[in-house]
């Protein structure tokens, strides 16, 4: 077995500042006038980053809109304390869902991976339904962005099988000259 990962995930950092957006309409009006929406989704991935060490920077409930989502974005790029990002919501196929088309203008490098292991996973666990997913990642300016769907089932599956077993290397290589 390759010891290569095994060496670049001691060297890496051990705990990470994470930027959380949820990208939904429904909960964005919701807050907006002024009741409490439930983010299920948001709320998990706060929890799981928590129990594995890292730090909540910022945390953003927003509709689903081009022009709100690369304005996180850009936020999230521009900001010393934040390394990741991790938005949940509108990675469907319905013509709402704004989030890939929003993001990938940002990326510097896609992570094909991600998006292919997460759906093999989902597909293990739903059928052929995963193939709808759009699940993505990509690093940007040193930091890690993931697109995941709103799903509080997959958020938890990204978020346990894929992102916070790697998260700490995938910026260490995205962060080497």
């Amino acid at each position: 077995m390759n010891k290569v990962p095994q060496l670049h995930k001691h060297a890496s950092p051990k705990s990470v500042g994470i930027c959380i957006v949820t990208c939904s309409t429904s909960k964005f009006a919701q807050t907006r006038a002024g009741e409490k929406a439930d983010d299920k989704s948001g709320n998990i991935i706060e929890r799981l980053v928590i129990q594995a060490g890292h730090y909540v920077k910022a945390r953003y409930l927003i509709s689903d809109s081009k022009q709100m989502i690369q304005k996180h974005v850009r936020k999230v790029l521009s900001s010393p304390e934040i390394d990741a990002l991790i938005i949940t919501g509108g990675t469907g196929l319905s013509p709402r869902d704004l989030t890939i088309e929003s993001v990938s203008p940002f990326l510097y490098k896609f992570i094909p991976g991600f998006g292919e292991l997460f759906r093999k996973i989902s597909f293990d666990k739903i059928g052929s339904a995963a193939m709808l997913s759009r699940a993505l990642a990509g690093s940007s300016n040193g930091k890690v962005i993931f697109c995941l769907p709103g799903s509080p089932d997959a958020v938890e599956t990204a978020m346990t099988q894929l992102i916070l077993p790697e998260i700490g290397h995938m910026l260490k290589v995205s962060r080497e000259h």
